[in-house]
């Protein structure tokens, strides 16, 4: 994915081609005939006539590619949305769209490398067909722009809940003080200095409680207190 220009209509064509090779006759082209989407035993969505899908795309990467306030964020949905409206291709336009928004995100912030947004899509499957639909029907891509914020937003509180830093215990400075100074003799000051985020009196506290339970030795007095590991 890192090595696809979002920005370019050849990579574009390219990623249908790895997608769909072997899936349909020409994997990497654009359609050549009329398709519409069926919505249960109706017709959903008549897209543009074939011989226009050509002028319709290069127009969308001149939008995507083009200077204005737009932030990238928003040309992220409007793209996938578009995509799906023209429907360049026989099969696979679904895919297309989500991948293709998915580069732009990255473009836009690296953080969206590791969001896992298809798998909101495919978990909202019926959500999204609707909007599509629903945006259809307004003549404009706001309802599906709204929707795709939604999803980014909570792909972005389900990252930060899963990758938070678990905040650390006394217990747990405690250990990570054993792995970093081992057996050497050290400081409440060099304590701090391992664990920038306590205060003195918690370093204080945490060197105390572990003297307490004979995990460390300690010589010297006060500020001058020098602290070594006990052996297990």
């Amino acid at each position: 994915m890192e090595r696809l220009d979002p920005f370019s209509e050849k990579q574009f064509l390219k990623a249908h081609s790895i997608l769909l090779q072997g899936l349909v006759e020409k994997p990497g082209a654009y359609r050549t005939q009329s398709v519409g989407v069926i919505k249960g035993t109706q017709v959903g969505h008549i897209a543009p006539p074939a011989h226009r899908v050509p002028l319709l795309m290069r127009d969308l990467f001149l939008f995507l590619t083009g200077k204005s306030d737009i932030p990238l964020l928003i040309k992220a949905c409007v793209f996938h949305y578009e995509l799906e409206f023209i429907h360049p291709f026989m099969d696979g336009n679904g895919r297309m769209g989500r991948l293709w928004q998915q580069l732009i995100l990255m473009k836009y912030s690296s953080i969206f490398g590791s969001l896992a947004i298809e798998s909101l899509v495919h978990r909202e499957q019926g959500r999204y067909s609707k909007v599509l639909e629903k945006s259809d029907k307004e003549g404009h891509a706001t309802p599906f722009i709204e929707f795709c914020l939604e999803l980014i937003y909570e792909s972005l509180v389900e990252f930060e809940r899963e990758f938070r830093p678990r905040k650390l215990t006394q217990a747990d400075r405690i250990e990570l003080a054993r792995e970093h100074f081992k057996g050497s003799q050290f400081t409440r000051k060099d304590y701090m200095s391992l664990h920038k985020t306590i205060s003195t009196a918690t370093a204080s506290r945490d060197l105390a409680g572990a003297v307490a339970t004979r995990t460390l030795s300690m010589s010297g007095e006060q500020a001058l207190s020098r602290y070594r590991f006990l052996l297990k």
